[in-house]
């Protein structure tokens, strides 16, 4: 163990040091067996996602500084192992002290000795002190993050930063151009997998495990998407025929499903080219036959680019974001994104829908999504924008009894939700 307390411990500097954890994880990788690799994983992941509590602990643990970057990560490491995990505390303990001297200079095992059991001795007293001590060791987010949910969603704030703190469930959608929800679970139960429904095609693996080792995978039975992600695609309405957009389309889990749903003419557009290969792999093993895809490197909200002319029925613009109603699944996000990102990402917002508006054909419909649960990237950017625009029409959303939102707005939900959901926002418009 002490080896991948280790390696995760390493990691989490990365991240400190503004690397994101999947470039950090992959860093650090040094071929160990897939299970020592899901480990770090699990370690990294979860210490990042309660490191405000975790720096505050350490800092009410420590007798001395602790100088070295990655030593005071394999504490948090240490310490977010013994509060969220099933190993032994002895081992957590014993392994920790090990990989201290692998990290530091051999004294330093003295030191983290001391504070992880000092910490099993009075682990509820510390822990009731530090979720005192501010609202960052409390909530486990930057302040100017809780300040700005708190301000943003005043009924439901507590909420949605406990969400964020949760495990994120393996969410899957179900591919009905291949096989049913029921077909699906059906074969999930002979290989002993607990599946739960949700959604309309979508299904919770219990027990997350690799998903290429899955029943279906090799043929195209499932994508792996979030509940609330899978509700996008259905808001467009699309039908056979429809020449649709999908700007900002990699990695391509909106743009499988809009086509599962109808035979269209598909323009996929993104400006990253090395994402976009991941377009084309999720269609080809999805075994979707779109004879009429396109896919296209660009900035989308620059039509003149890469436009020929001919005007849209659908138009969905997956806008970049925050991401801050996904943390869950990408806690390195709280602690890498800065207060001033959100002014940058609305503007960037701001540019898709005025650049992709006059490529809508009149009727036609634009969905516009994000992952963020911050009210300046969602209902604020959709209130300037039918300001701006005369011809611009919100349609009602309607949303399942147990699909938990305010608006347009999907509030992130717990694993003893029904509706297990991250925090995404909706808004439906239609050309006048």
């Amino acid at each position: 163990m002490q080896h991948e307390q280790r390696m995760a411990a390493l990691a989490v500097c990365r991240v400190q040091d503004g690397a994101t954890l999947p470039a950090a994880l992959a860093a650090v990788a040094d071929g160990a067996p897939t299970r020592g690799y899901t480990l770090v994983a699990e370690l990294a992941y979860g210490t990042l996602r309660h490191w405000g509590r975790l720096a505050a602990l350490k800092q009410a643990l420590a007798t001395r500084p602790l100088a070295e970057p990655a030593l005071s990560a394999l504490v948090a490491v240490a310490l977010y192992q013994l509060d969220h995990t099933r190993s032994p505390a002895f081992a957590v303990v014993d392994r920790a002290v090990d990989a201290a001297v692998l990290l530091a200079r051999p004294q330093a095992k003295g030191l983290v000795n001391a504070m992880l059991r000092r910490y099993l001795r009075e682990r509820v007293a510390l822990n009731a002190e530090v979720a005192k001590a501010s609202p960052v060791a409390r909530w486990s987010y930057p302040r100017w993050w809780i300040g700005r949910v708190q301000a943003d969603h005043p009924q439901h704030w507590r909420q949605i930063l406990e969400a964020g703190n949760e495990r994120p469930p393996l969410t899957l959608r179900v591919n009905r151009r291949t096989t049913s929800r029921d077909a699906l679970a059906a074969r999930f139960a002979a290989a002993d997998i607990a599946t739960q429904a949700v959604g309309e095609v979508g299904l919770i693996v219990l027990a997350p495990q690799p998903v290429p080792a899955l029943p279906g995978f090799g043929e195209g039975a499932f994508a792996v998407q979030d509940a609330g992600a899978q509700l996008a695609a259905p808001l467009l309405r699309v039908e056979d025929g429809m020449r649709v957009l999908d700007a900002c389309a990699a990695p391509g889990g909106k743009a499988t499903h809009l086509a599962e749903l109808a035979d269209i003419d598909l323009v996929a557009v993104d400006s990253d080219a090395a994402r976009l290969p991941r377009v084309r792999e999720n269609f080809a093993r999805l075994k979707l036959d779109c004879p009429r895809l396109t896919i296209l490197e660009a900035d989308a909200a620059d039509p003149g680019d890469w436009w020929d002319g001919r005007r849209f029925d659908r138009i969905m613009i997956d806008a970049p974001c925050t991401a801050s109603g996904v943390v869950r699944r990408h806690p390195d996000g709280k602690w890498l994104r800065r207060k001033s990102d959100v002014s940058t990402f609305a503007e960037q917002q701001r540019r898709l829908l005025a650049g992709l508006w006059p490529t809508l054909k009149p009727r036609g419909m634009l969905l516009y999504a994000s992952c963020s649960v911050f009210a300046a990237e969602n209902e604020w950017q959709i209130k300037d924008f039918l300001d701006r625009n005369a011809d611009a029409l919100r349609e009602s959303i309607s949303f399942g009894a147990d699909c938990p939102h305010v608006g347009g707005q999907l509030l992130p939900s717990g694993n003893a939700a029904s509706h297990n959901q991250d925090g995404f926002f909706y808004a439906l418009l239609r050309k006048a």
